[in-house]
Order: C-alpha cells, then structure tokens, then sequence
C-alpha cells in the first residue's frame, strides 16, 4: 500500500467524521426546533390564531419551516455525502486488502527465488558436470597413452641409433623418471 493511499484513507476518515458530528449537531438543531415548535403548539390550546396575532405567528411559524426544511436538507445533504464517503472507504479498504494480499504473495515469491535457481542451476549443471569428468577421465587416460607411445617411440629410436650414432644423454628429472618407471615396457 502506498503512503498516498494510506494518507488518503486517513483524510477521508478525518472527513467522514467531522461530517457526522456536524450531522449529530443537525439532528440535535432539528429536535430542539422540533420539540420547540411542539411545546408551542401544545402549551397553546387556543392555537387559533387571532387576525393580529395570527399573521405575526404565521410569519414566525413559516419562518420555523423554512429553517426546518434548510436543517432537513442540509441534513439529507450531509447523509448522501456520508453514504459516498463510506463507499469510497469501503472500496479503499477493499482495495488496500488486495493489495496487501498480492504484497504477501509477491514477498513469498521472492523468498523463494533463490532457492528455485539454485535448484534448476543444480539440475542444468548435472550434465555438465558430468560430461566434465568423462573427459577429464578421457584426457587422463590419452596422456598416458600419449607418454607410453612417446617413450616406446624413444626407445625405439634409441635402439636403432646405438647401432649407429651414439647420442649424448641427459640427466633426467625426477618427474620423468617417475612417468618412466610407470610405464610399462613393451
């Protein structure tokens, strides 16, 4: 959820309440004029306006209306906006679950990435691995291959040139003495 949603939820709540307290003001505002208007209506059993009288009191009494329809208005004004207001709240809220829950499964889903590569890293270098050792194996075995024919072939050319030529020899290292000696004569 973004910090713009969460300010916005906070706002619309802010709104939402100061227009129900402005609403329970209303209410109270319309039940002392209701209970006003009641009171003088009641206490006067001899309502019957006089024709002095009756036209100052039907003045004052449309006047009473007039406010009363205004305060019922408003009123009716200020429940439309709180029913839209906790409709877009209602929404919001819907909204930020959502989102929350895809946040959750996103996280989850990168959680588990590294082990997803490691494991089809694994599967993709088994072969390799395996194809790796075969031609260490394979190389091992022509080198030694290689040495045995190269020393047979010294041999060889050594033997047909004591016959002929006597060639200096050299002191050999202790490594090809090693690889000599491992070799078997034939």
């Amino acid at each position: 959820m973004s910090q713009s949603d969460t300010s916005n939820i906070q706002t619309l709540s802010t709104e939402v309440s100061q227009l129900r307290q402005e609403l329970q003001l209303r209410d109270q505002l319309v039940q002392q004029l209701s209970q006003e208007l009641f009171r003088l209506v009641k206490g006067n059993t001899n309502f019957i306006p006089q024709r002095s009288e009756s036209e100052e009191d039907l003045i004052q009494l449309q006047s009473l209306r007039e406010q009363l329809e205004a305060v019922e208005q408003q009123v009716t004004f200020y429940q439309e906006q709180i029913t839209t207001r906790d409709t877009e709240i209602y929404q919001l809220r819907q909204s930020v679950q959502e989102l929350t829950d895809r946040s959750r499964m996103l996280e989850q889903v990168v959680q588990e990435l590294p082990q997803i590569y490691r494991r089809k890293f694994e599967e993709r270098m088994a072969p390799v691995r395996e194809k790796v050792a075969t031609l260490q194996r394979e190389n091992r075995q022509l080198q030694a291959e290689l040495q045995s024919v190269s020393y047979r072939l010294a041999l060889k050319t050594r033997n047909a040139n004591h016959s002929g030529i006597d060639l200096p020899s050299f002191p050999r290292s202790a490594s090809e003495q090693n690889s000599i000696s491992a070799v078997p004569n034939t």
